[in-house]
């Protein structure tokens, strides 16, 4: 294994800290948008077989599979690098290639220019999550380049379709290529590792322990059709409006998962700041733009998203749909459930679109103890925290193959840097020093795990 102290080693991490500011810029110049629509899916084809160059460039044996489904160019990229210790477990390190639409009329900077200025890298998946992308390749191909032999096997996915949810992606990859996955117990990908300023200039970095369950929920109410200008008791439009709204307008209760209160009690003992929990939404808004991400996981969500009824203006029709995205915390998914009916009331039929689990893991163990030495090294005195992301990932998917996850794609970001908003967001970019911050710590990271 490679010394921190081997002064050509060091040479060419250097070298690595330059190639992944052109490797992020040249990913977002492949426009690889998920739309959620298969005929208007592009580019995921071509930004795999970009990794697949990449990695075969320094002597990588990759494996290129497209899901099945009769999906064509959903394409995810394989690459192994062999460990030291063939009787420990591997560690998966995934990534996934697709991004979501952007209006171009929005943006300062063409959202698939990947344009670097200003210190940063522009473009639709700067955070989300081609930052990511390139620095495991960039790692990837230093530590083949270098001959250096980790601790044990690494197994690096680049993969399609997480942005609609992984069905052509790591849900079909889980489901039907599992020998891909072939001794990995652990994880790391998105959304962790970055680091939020709490207090004099000190840094807390945020590792992703839990994430939430996904259920994109479809709503229907039937009622009696007719004609627009006559009196009706029973109209599908009216009374599914009601029930979405009062879905929307309600405040599910709050539960305190051990993730949350373990970021709370690091919060609270760097800055001193108190969560009392008779009045945990105004505390958690003093954590200023990151409160979007902890604020949504102090409860269960439903936010109503789609409605769709009708056909002419003077035809009451006889069914009216909503789709709501609900977001569930760990362990909640019954007691949810059982509220939502409540809410909704017996007229309304309710059925799951999609219904991807909620995930929890501790925080602790030697991949825990490695994360955190590995940011120390690099930002002495910062504090590595647990927290839960309000969204979900690849990982659910993985651990259905019982791979413990963590989001964990480190970067060291601007104090002044509301990163939260750039998700999905307007004017994507990611600092240039932040990713060769994340660069060195990864190579750090996979050296030692």
């Amino acid at each position: 294994m490679g010394s921190d102290n081997d002064g050509t080693k060091k040479n060419t991490l250097r070298q690595a800290e330059d190639e992944v500011v052109t490797l992020a810029s040249e990913l977002i110049r492949i426009d690889s948008t998920n739309t959620g629509d298969p005929d208007t899916v592009v580019g995921e084809r071509a930004a795999a077989e970009y990794v697949a160059a990449q990695l075969a460039d320094v002597g990588y044996d990759t494996t290129y599979v497209e899901s099945g489904n009769g999906m064509k160019g959903r394409g995810n990229v394989f690459a192994r690098l062999e460990g030291a210790d063939p009787s420990r477990p591997a560690l998966l390190v995934h990534g996934h290639l697709d991004v979501v639409p952007a209006d171009a009329s929005e943006w300062s900077v063409h959202p698939f220019s990947g344009a670097v200025q200003d210190d940063y890298v522009w473009g639709r998946g700067a955070v989300d999550m081609k930052d990511m992308v390139a620095m495991t390749l960039a790692t990837a191909r230093r530590l083949k380049r270098d001959g250096i032999v980790p601790p044990r096997d690494i197994v690096f996915a680049f993969l399609a379709d997480e942005e609609a949810g992984g069905l052509h992606g790591a849900q079909w990859l889980v489901d039907n290529r599992p020998e891909l996955f072939d001794g990995c117990t652990e994880a790391i990908g998105e959304v962790g590792g970055f680091s939020i300023t709490v207090k004099d200039g000190v840094r807390a970095y945020l590792i992703e322990t839990a994430e939430k369950g996904i259920a994109w929920m479809r709503l229907r109410v039937r009622g009696r059709a007719g004609h627009g200008s006559m009196l009706t008791d029973d109209n599908s439009v009216t009374r599914l409006s009601e029930a979405v709204a009062r879905l929307g307008r309600h405040t599910f209760p709050l539960v305190m998962t051990d993730s949350v209160r373990e970021f709370l009690a690091a919060i609270t003992e760097l800055t001193g700041l108190e969560f009392p929990e008779d009045d945990i939404d105004g505390a958690v808004a003093k954590l200023g733009g990151l409160a979007r991400i902890i604020g949504a996981t102090l409860r269960d969500t439903a936010n109503p998203t789609m409605l769709n009824a009708g056909y002419k203006a003077n035809v009451i029709p006889s069914s009216a749909e909503a789709v709501v995205d609900c977001r569930i915390l760990p362990g909640r998914q019954p007691a949810f459930e059982r509220e939502l009916d409540e809410i909704l009331g017996p007229d309304v039929e309710r059925e799951w679109i999609a219904n991807l689990p909620a995930l929890e893991t501790s925080f602790d163990g030697p991949l825990v103890d490695t994360m955190s030495a590995s940011i120390m090294a690099e930002d002495p005195g910062a504090k590595v925290v647990p927290y839960m992301l309000s969204g979900g990932t690849d990982a659910k998917a993985f651990s259905r193959l019982g791979i413990r996850c963590f989001g964990f794609a480190p970067l060291k970001l601007p104090a002044d840097l509301d990163f939260s908003a750039l998700f999905h967001g307007v004017d994507e970019r990611v600092p240039i020093e932040a990713l060769q911050f994340g660069t060195r710590v990864l190579d750090r990271f996979l050296r030692h795990s």
